[in-house]
């Protein structure tokens, strides 16, 4: 099932806005501002983000950029995959990641990439599904 995707003009942060809600059920850290100032952050380093909205609210979002890496070229990386609690199951973060693997076609990547939390089975589950593999364990260093 495809579901239309809105590309959000990053400059427009009432659009930005109300995105929230769902971005702070994947990330329940940031406050409103906070998630604010680091969406106007990434954009400037080439993040967007393609929702779905239905009936005036964003079910669904994905954060991502375009990127080079020397171990993997040019990719389209998912910073952030996230469909509102109550709203699972029903196809959306399957149609987003469908445009976004559409997307790095278009743009002649070499592939797409993404972090996911180790708990998350059930989009996990997705990933696989969609094709993605698991490739390699991610390391972090908290400083603050």
């Amino acid at each position: 099932m495809s579901h239309p995707i809105t590309i959000l003009d990053m400059s427009d942060a009432e659009a930005v806005r109300r995105c929230f809600a769902v971005f702070k059920a994947l990330r329940p850290h940031l406050d409103e501002a906070e998630y604010a100032r680091r969406v106007a952050v990434q954009a400037q380093e080439g993040y967007r983000i393609a929702c779905i909205e239905r009936d005036g609210r964003v079910d669904a979002a994905a954060g991502y950029r375009l990127a080079h890496f020397l171990a993997w070229g040019r990719v389209i990386y998912i910073d952030d995959l996230i469909t509102l609690p109550g709203r699972t199951r029903e196809g959306l973060g399957g149609s987003l990641l469908d445009f976004l693997i559409a997307t790095a076609r278009e743009l002649d990547c070499d592939a797409v990439h993404l972090d996911s939390g180790h708990a998350r089975h059930d989009a996990h589950r997705l990933y696989l599904n969609k094709g993605f593999r698991l490739s390699s364990h991610h390391f972090a260093l908290a400083l603050r």
